[in-house]
């Protein structure tokens, strides 16, 4: 099936309104069951022309997204990059933990005049972010989307990738977080590190040895201390280096 191709549909009327900072803003890492959710938020030259090859990072490899994240950087007018910690997770559930991290992607870019996002309404989210667009399957349909949902992957696979060599044999190089096999078989045999979430019932279920699908959400049942690698702060320490 061929890709959809993010189109400025939805940016050039708000541009023809008078406003120039339109926010496109993506989130990766809702279902991984360890690290941070991330979240992008990106702001186009209004009039621009779209990089060939931007769509909804899903749909592209690991090489095309790592050629065309430092293009969206060069060519954006701003990048904001934020996270919610897994002890965020864990306290807050991912649901809210995602939207935390969309509004400090959001605060980074320096102003904006609206915000287009992916999926439904967020109950409450505009009186933090201002008037906003809500657009089902926006990381496919809207090119400042897409391009925040290609900069959002980027960070986290690299976060992932560093945070693999800290704690190696889960393949987090590899699954990112995801509940592959090899990710189940490695937290039965060395079991959970910090950065697991908790408050996923799935892996407590994966540690007893069930074979059962993955649930979003789960009991919280608390999260182990130790200094979060991607609470917030160290993110931005973090993201020079990782892009």
């Amino acid at each position: 099936m061929t890709a959809i191709v993010p189109s400025l549909r939805h940016e050039r009327p708000l541009w023809r309104d008078g406003l120039m900072r339109v926010v496109g803003v993506d989130e990766v890492g809702v279902a991984p069951t360890c690290g941070a959710v991330v979240a992008a938020a990106v702001i186009m030259r209004p009039g621009c022309h779209r990089i060939p090859g931007v769509r909804d990072s899903k749909t592209l490899s690991a090489g095309q997204r790592e050629r065309l994240a430092p293009l969206i950087r060069r060519r954006a007018v701003a990048v904001g990059v934020g996270a919610a910690s897994v002890r965020e997770i864990d306290q807050l559930n991912i649901y809210h933990a995602t939207h935390l991290a969309m509004r400090r992607a959001i605060a980074r870019v320096g102003g904006h005049d609206h915000v287009l996002i992916d999926g439904n309404r967020i109950h409450g989210f505009e009186a933090h972010v201002g008037p906003y667009t809500s657009i089902v399957d926006g990381d496919a349909k809207v090119y400042s989307i897409a391009c925040a949902s290609v900069v959002a992957k980027v960070v986290r696979d690299r976060m992932m990738g560093l945070l693999a060599v800290r704690y190696p044999g889960y393949g987090w190089e590899r699954n990112q977080g995801y509940a592959t096999r090899e990710h189940r078989m490695a937290i039965r045999e060395m079991g959970l590190t910090p950065f697991h979430r908790r408050s996923f019932l799935a892996l407590q279920r994966t540690l007893a040895g069930d074979q059962v699908s993955l649930d979003l959400f789960g009991e919280e049942l608390g999260s182990e201390g130790g200094r979060e690698l991607t609470e917030i702060d160290d993110l931005a320490r973090l993201e020079p280096a990782l892009v």
